[in-house]
């Protein structure tokens, strides 16, 4: 497994690469800012990202949300920081587990398995939300053509929708397909 490592704060890191060396993880370049946060995930493509930060500033939010939206990973963040409004923040901006005060090198494998199963979880949750949404605007789409064929050539509902779906067979189209064709045509004729 590959780890990116952003380190945000004056201490050294290397006690916590060592211990992923030594789990076997595969550490990545070092990111000295989570500025650069970005451009080093779409470069190096790590499995999982580890931020080490005294205190995460908003700019640190700002980059995670940014990659969260672009080039989305698990991170784990280890803070010092254990203020309420800031965890909420850190998790909307995408940090799949968040440390305090606690950097264990034992600790380190269950953590990022923990990071690793969430950011599994909330990405199946994603997919089915967009897949929601999608068959949302589908049935919107075809509810209007429908509503077209009804306005237009004095058909029902039913019957509306059996001309739809007997002209998707035929052409071999999806449904949503031929109501993408049926509206601007509609709108054409007037």
């Amino acid at each position: 497994m590959r780890v990116l490592l952003v380190n945000d704060t004056e201490k050294p890191i290397g006690e916590l690469r060592q211990a992923l060396l030594s789990l076997g993880y595969r550490v990545l370049d070092e990111v000295a800012a989570a500025g650069a946060l970005l451009k080093a995930v779409e470069s190096q493509q790590p499995d999982v990202v580890i931020i080490d930060v005294d205190s995460p500033s908003r700019d640190t939010l700002e980059q995670l949300g940014v990659m969260n939206r672009q080039a989305p990973r698990p991170v784990v963040m280890f803070s010092a920081d254990g203020d309420d409004q800031l965890i909420r923040s850190v998790v909307g901006a995408g940090v799949t587990a968040y440390v305090v005060d606690g950097l264990a090198p034992a600790r380190l494998a269950p953590i990022i398995q923990v990071a690793l199963a969430r950011f599994e979880q909330q990405a199946h949750l994603r997919r089915k939300l967009d897949d929601a949404q999608q068959q949302l605007e589908d049935r919107k789409l075809i509810d209007r053509a429908k509503g077209v064929l009804m306005e237009k050539r004095g058909m029902s509902e039913a019957q509306a929708y059996a001309a739809l779906r007997q002209q998707a067979m035929k052409q071999g189209l999806k449904l949503v397909d031929i109501a993408r064709q049926v509206i601007p045509i509609a709108d054409l004729l007037g």
